[in-house]
């Protein structure tokens, strides 16, 4: 970790950094040349991919072991950063998990009260943090990582569907309300990608959470990473609102073409 030598370099903050999506973008906004703001609660990982990244590029990383569903951690965190840290240009809210696959008569309460903390009050105290001061420099870009569950729902998905959909919903509330700030709210929800989602789902059930990807060709972190740059990449008159990405494997959240094995 070191501190910005030079403000030429645009800022993004990204959370859940420490893999998948969160880490695939990190490296493709370091490519382009942007410091980089991380955080997860795996400080041990984001060390390691600040330190190759830095060496990579010669860009300029802060770090925060930041467990997004604690308020009062994430307020603080962000208000004892450096001022010239604070000065985020890109957040990437990629923050979220799924916990279990069970009806809803038989759901864990636990489960459920971790979907909503990390997915929906996670992304909402995040954005709470960064927004009054990209609203104040009238500047700024805010993209959110949904999911197909967010357009659809699916069987035993319940409460995972339901924060993902309050993403998209909060995705579209952002953008109304900081429409006369100049700042840039977009959605990007994907399909298929294999990543620790699964794994993280059924709670380190390794070989349950590889059947989701058997015999079939997901999508892979970079490709989202790739979507997210894109966006962000666009002219300053120019927002892509939602993106819905899936793997050509699969037609909608329930539908995929398995090869025989």
């Amino acid at each position: 970790m070191s501190n910005i030598t030079s403000m030429s370099n645009k800022i993004v903050f990204i959370t859940g950094a420490s893999a998948g999506i969160g880490e695939a973008c990190a490296e493709v906004f370091a490519r382009a040349g942007y410091n980089l703001l991380l955080a997860a609660r795996r400080i041990n990982r984001l060390e390691e991919l600040a330190a190759r990244l830095e060496e990579a590029y010669g860009i300029d990383t802060h770090l925060l072991a930041l467990d997004v569903r604690n308020a009062e951690d994430v307020f603080s965190s962000f208000s004892n950063l450096p001022g010239s840290w604070q000065q985020i240009d890109v957040l990437v809210n990629n923050a979220g998990l799924s916990q279990g696959l069970d009806p809803i008569h038989e759901g864990d309460v636990g489960d459920w009260d971790r979907m909503i903390d990390t997915n929906i009050k996670g992304l909402l105290y995040v954005t709470r943090a960064v927004a009054p001061i990209m609203a104040a420099r009238q500047q700024g870009h805010i993209i959110n990582i949904g999911s197909i569950a967010g357009k659809e729902v699916y069987p035993n998905g319940n409460v995972y569907c339901a924060t993902k959909h309050a993403v998209d919903a909060l995705t579209k509330g952002m953008r109304i309300d900081l429409l006369h700030q100049h700042i840039k709210v977009t959605a990007i929800h994907p399909g298929m990608v294999e990543t620790e989602f699964s794994e993280v789902r059924f709670k380190g059930d390794k070989q349950r959470a590889a059947a989701v990807y058997q015999n079939l060709e997901p999508l892979i972190a970079a490709d989202i990473a790739e979507a997210v740059w894109f966006v962000a990449s666009r002219p300053k008159h120019v927002n892509i609102n939602d993106m819905l990405i899936m793997p050509t494997i699969q037609a909608s959240a329930t539908l995929v073409v398995r090869e025989n094995s």
